[in-house]
């Protein structure tokens, strides 16, 4: 199981980026999938989810109206897209994958990418 993430980097306030996870060796159709992050001395947060089986999206109330998750499950992919990107918005960004296979509750986690805004 991999889960890639790829996107991040250095952008000023204001700016946009798109975040990528591509996700290989598990049914990624049939898996929740989601975005977290985590800045310097604090707590891993979620940013924004998107359930496998049509369910509503939900999102950080932080980032409401500036980011939207979306997926292909054809290419295995899930994305982040980040539009007004704020200084607060620094922290690594990870992908996550949740699903049930044989009886058995998946938790998957990528290493994440760097996202820092500044000026």
């Amino acid at each position: 199981v991999q889960l890639v993430e790829s996107g991040g980097g250095l952008v000023q306030p204001g700016g946009s980026l798109r975040l990528s996870c591509a996700a290989s060796g598990f049914t990624f159709s049939s898996y929740d999938m989601s975005w977290y992050r985590q800045a310097p001395g604090k707590e891993r947060e979620l940013v924004a989810a998107n359930p496998s089986a049509g369910g509503s999206t939900n999102y950080l109330e932080s980032v409401k109206g500036r980011f939207t998750i979306s997926r292909d499950n054809a290419k295995n992919t899930v994305y982040l897209q980040m539009n007004s990107l704020k200084p607060e918005d620094t922290a690594v960004y990870l992908c996550n994958a949740v699903g049930w296979r044989w009886g058995t509750l998946n938790d998957y986690w990528g290493q994440g990418t760097q996202v820092t805004v500044s000026s």
